[in-house]
């Protein structure tokens, strides 16, 4: 009878040796690493269509299939020819980092299921709490992404602002209805976080933006005190810290001024852009964060994580341990009372957590905050180099610049018909997918369709950046003159 599902320790390194070339090969040759591969879904549907293995493969076998069905045709997150969604390239310290916390395999739902990364996912939220001046002794819970994060502020708001009514014991049964405010650029996050907390995204107000898209203070003041008027009860405010479109940072101060005299929540948004507040040059646009109750961060953007690494920060820990604590006998921590020990599992709705802080805290640890923002700040100043190089071209037009590694464009091909414009960049979007060399989306800015570039990878170079220009020209150019015979057609 088998006893373990172990190999020998010669077999085991000789897996970790060959699976580590697979991971050094795929930084050869890293700057002409396609940005997408074009398969058809039925094409790789088939690949894995196969009936339940009753008996094992080789390892070796094993790895050349999973090279070749999954790492060599993967989106190209890791190189620098992915400027589509929010997508950063990760870093190497944290290739080692997951592959390290994943063989303790610990469980950090209890302080005494592992200890060190559990300290260690307290103190990565002190630091971000104090590279932002959001708060010096910041508690935090590391979350699956921006989206988990959002609704795990929204949920403590809800929980904590609702507290004298029980909220959490008695639901929102006969409860008057509670209004959320952000403005027209929030993440759709925010929508479903309300309504998976029974808020309903009919309550959520999206405020409309002023010309540089960040949210309109005196239509926020106007929807309140209608709301008001109406019967409502203004509940929280959503202050988006870089918004995905365009990376724009609402007024801060302002909206924190309107949650303080209408005794609101103030939660921001801080899931792409927050982190940019850490630097020198980006700090004036984050005044006021110190002032929010919550913040959503994602370090999977601006740390340069690998997947998944969101994080919620508040003031402190009895802010979470009062939002999610519910007492179970076979989690009982009263024999550590006194002592500073956190239990994750009663400061956020999970038990089981896997180790997602240990990845950032050894690269902060490695780099140096000052390296990490050095790189942030490369990144901004590559997407002002897009947007200069857009305006140059004769062929480019630019849409929207960015405080933060956004460019929104279209590609023009020198044409000036509308229509035309609009239906040749609709037609780049899938031409660009399926040439594969670089990957890159559309957006909508004030309802008209723009290519949208995001430039989040500390590997990103100008030369890169040119390239992305390039291959959208040559792309462009060779669907121009069938996208024009069909509107000479029709005129």
């Amino acid at each position: 009878m088998q006893q373990s599902l172990d190999v020998s320790q010669e077999q085991f390194k000789a897996l970790l040796d060959r699976s580590s070339q697979i991971v050094l090969d795929l930084f050869e040759n890293l700057q002409e690493r396609k940005g997408y591969h074009d398969f058809p879904q039925s094409e790789v549907e088939a690949w894995f269509d196969e009936a339940l293995p009753a008996k094992g493969m080789p390892f070796d076998a094993l790895l050349d299939e999973v090279k070749t069905k999954v790492l060599d045709t993967a989106t190209g997150n890791l190189g620098p020819n992915m400027y589509a969604y929010v997508m950063a390239g990760g870093t190497q310290v944290s290739i080692v980092a997951e592959k390290l916390a994943a063989t303790i395999n610990q469980n950090l739902g209890k302080w005494h299921l592992g200890h060190a990364s559990n300290e260690i996912e307290k103190r990565l939220a002190q630091w971000i709490g104090q590279a932002l001046a959001y708060a010096d002794h910041a508690a935090g819970v590391m979350v699956s992404g921006g989206s988990a994060a959002n609704l795990a502020g929204l949920t403590v708001a809800r929980n904590i602002f609702f507290a004298r009514l029980q909220i959490r014991k008695k639901g929102l049964f006969g409860m008057k209805p509670f209004t959320v405010y952000a403005s027209k650029e929030v993440h759709g996050c925010v929508d479903k976080s309300l309504e998976l907390l029974g808020v309903g995204s009919d309550q959520l107000r999206k405020i409309a933006c002023n010309a540089d898209f960040t949210i309109n203070i005196a239509a926020l003041k106007a929807q309140i005190e209608q709301d008001k008027a109406q019967g409502y009860l203004p509940f929280c405010i959503v202050g988006t810290a870089g918004s995905v479109n365009t990376g724009a940072v609402d007024d801060m101060n302002a909206l924190a001024d309107i949650a303080q005299a209408e005794k609101m929540w103030f939660h921001i948004d801080g899931a792409y852009g927050g982190l940019v507040g850490m630097l020198e040059t980006k700090k004036h646009l984050y005044q006021g964060i110190e002032r929010a109750d919550s913040v959503a961060l994602d370090f999977h953007k601006w740390l340069y994580q690998p997947f998944e690494a969101g994080c919620l920060l508040v003031k402190d820990w009895a802010t979470l341990k009062n939002a999610y604590f519910k007492k179970a006998d076979y989690l009982d921590s009263s024999s550590a009372e006194g002592s500073k020990r956190v239990d994750f599992n009663e400061h956020y709705f999970q038990l089981s957590r896997n180790s997602k802080a240990l990845k950032a805290w050894m690269s902060i640890k490695a780099y140096g905050m000052d390296a990490i923002k050095a790189m942030i700040q490369k990144d901004i100043d590559l997407a002002e180099f897009l947007a200069d190089e857009v305006e140059k071209a004769a062929d480019f037009r630019l849409k929207a610049r960015s405080d933060m590694a956004i460019a929104c464009f279209q590609y023009t091909g020198g044409e000036t018909d509308e229509e035309l414009i609009i239906a040749l960049n609709k037609a780049l979007i899938p031409a660009l997918e399926k040439d594969g060399r670089v990957f890159i989306m559309s957006t909508k800015l004030n309802g008209e369709f723009v290519i949208r570039a995001c430039l989040i990878n500390h590997r990103k170079t100008e030369a890169t950046t040119l390239h992305l220009l390039e291959v959208i020209r040559k792309v462009g150019q060779g669907i121009l003159s069938n996208i024009k015979d069909k509107y000479t057609t029709n005129a």
